[in-house]
């Protein structure tokens, strides 16, 4: 069996992104789009991946830490010069190398495997991946000889009128015989205007020296997009959410309106879930059956069971039961587990709870730090008040608890099993259970006082 490696192209500053982010981090759909092509790399069950990195390398480095193994380029000198640097990981190595750019998100797997058969097919020592395009100004034409391999690569400005007809241009993604690489990249010159070392040079050398060089050619050119400023980022996403979209939509998921949903790359969604418009679902998301997400909500890195509805609402890092039903306008924040056929309503927030089966809040509550058990009421207003100015403190409400509207339980506290809070009370110290709890000042009504007062004007 042949090894592959691959050699993936990432040193880039990418002036034209005007950004202080690197360009390859630059995220489509949710993942910096280095990853995309880092991802899809390893499906193909390559046996080392080698990403080339110049500015921003920690930050690259830190984004890809245990997915690839790294090469500095110290200097911009050329796609081949970046190539080079691999030299110290591959250079010894026999099997074939695919070489592919950091800034190319929406390529597929499926078309780097047909690139390497393609390869090795044609016992290849380069094989190139190119592409149809109606309109191919700006981009260098492969000119094919009579037995449809690669006679050389002819960028527009030096094509005649006749090589600008072609319609076959070249992606900048390769596969190659790995010595051959070496050998030819150690001939490659930079006797040119920019003094740099170009790839394709080597595409040339191994012409000039009778080696077999082939092209694939795909028609798909928006799977070939390289990023480059906004406006081919912005073309990256757009084209990156329909392909994930429709890959739910044909699993059985209902999305109400593709065009304004927005799926992260590695969101699972069971079937006959309906998500509407409005909504963004990231991270490592996975949905239920039967579910309903939206309109207007955003999940991101949570469980979610089957049959929950969560409407208007904000949901992160955080694991949510089924049956539950959540919003409109509730906010879901990191570290809470909402467990089964809960609900959670309106303008209620959770932080760092557990919030038992079968119990709800359904309006204006703030439950942070907490405890919560099963089948408990919290009232309208109600808050636990975890934070003393400089530490958070536990509030736990065991089972069957009853809280009235626009109680606040200070924290550290425990309310026991079935007891009940009167409306209006701060809790400050443990309520066993069965017990009523009242903590507010005793009403007092004045008679008269309005005569009085209105005498004194």
């Amino acid at each position: 069996m042949t090894n592959i490696y691959a050699i993936v192209l990432a040193a880039g500053q990418g002036t034209r992104m005007k950004s202080k982010l690197y360009k390859v981090l630059h995220p489509v759909c949710g993942k910096p789009m280095v990853e995309h092509v880092i991802d899809q790399v390893s499906t193909l069950n390559t046996d080392k991946i080698v990403t080339i990195v110049g500015h921003g390398a920690e930050a690259v480095k830190a984004q890809l830490d245990g997915k690839t193994e790294f090469a500095v380029q110290e200097e911009q000198l050329g796609t081949a010069h970046a190539v080079m640097q691999a030299e110290g990981l591959l250079g010894d190595k026999e099997g074939i190398t695919l070489v592919i750019c950091g800034d190319t998100p929406l390529i597929q797997a499926d078309t780097m495997k047909a690139l390497i058969e393609h390869h090795q097919q044609h016992q290849s020592s380069a094989t190139i991946l190119t592409v149809h395009m109606d309109q191919p100004d700006g981009y260098g034409r492969i000119i094919r000889n009579q037995e449809g391999f690669v006679e050389r690569i002819v960028e527009h400005k030096d094509a005649t009128e006749e090589e600008r007809k072609v319609q076959e241009i070249n992606t900048g993604t390769y596969c190659f015989d790995n010595k051959a690489l070496f050998e030819a990249l150690k001939k490659v010159s930079n006797d040119n205007a920019q003094g740099e070392y170009y790839l394709p040079d080597v595409i040339e050398i191994m012409k000039s020296e009778g080696k077999t060089v082939a092209a694939y050619q795909i028609d798909d050119f928006e799977e070939t997009l390289g990023v480059n400023d906004r406006a081919a980022l912005s073309q990256a996403e757009k084209i990156m959410r329909r392909r994930i979209n429709l890959r739910h939509m044909k699993n059985g998921v209902t999305i109400v309106d593709p065009d304004h949903t927005y799926i992260g790359t590695d969101v699972v969604i069971g079937q006959d879930t309906i998500i509407y418009p409005g909504t963004m679902i990231t991270g490592h998301t996975v949905i239920g059956e039967d579910c309903e997400i939206g309109p207007n909500s955003e999940i991101k890195d949570c469980t979610v069971g089957d049959r929950t509805s969560i409407r208007q609402s904000v949901a992160y890092d955080s694991a949510i039961g089924s049956d539950v039903k959540i919003g409109p306008f509730a906010h879901i924040r990191p570290d809470s587990q909402i467990e089964d056929e809960v609900r959670i309503g309106n303008f209620v927030e959770i932080k760092k709870t557990v919030f038992g089966r079968g119990s709800k809040a359904s309006h204006l509550s703030y439950i942070g730090d907490a405890e919560v058990g099963k089948g408990v009421n919290i009232g309208c207003g109600s808050i636990t008040v975890n934070y003393d100015g400089k530490n958070k403190h536990k509030t736990k409400i065991e089972d069957g608890v009853f809280v009235g509207c626009n109680s606040n339980l200070v924290a550290p506290v425990t309310i026991g099993k079935g007891a009940y809070i009167a409306a209006g009370s701060t809790i400050t110290e443990d309520v066993p259970g069965d017990a009523l709890a009242i903590a507010r000042a005793r009403q007092i009504n004045k008679d008269g006082y309005v005569q009085k007062l209105n005498h004194n004007k």
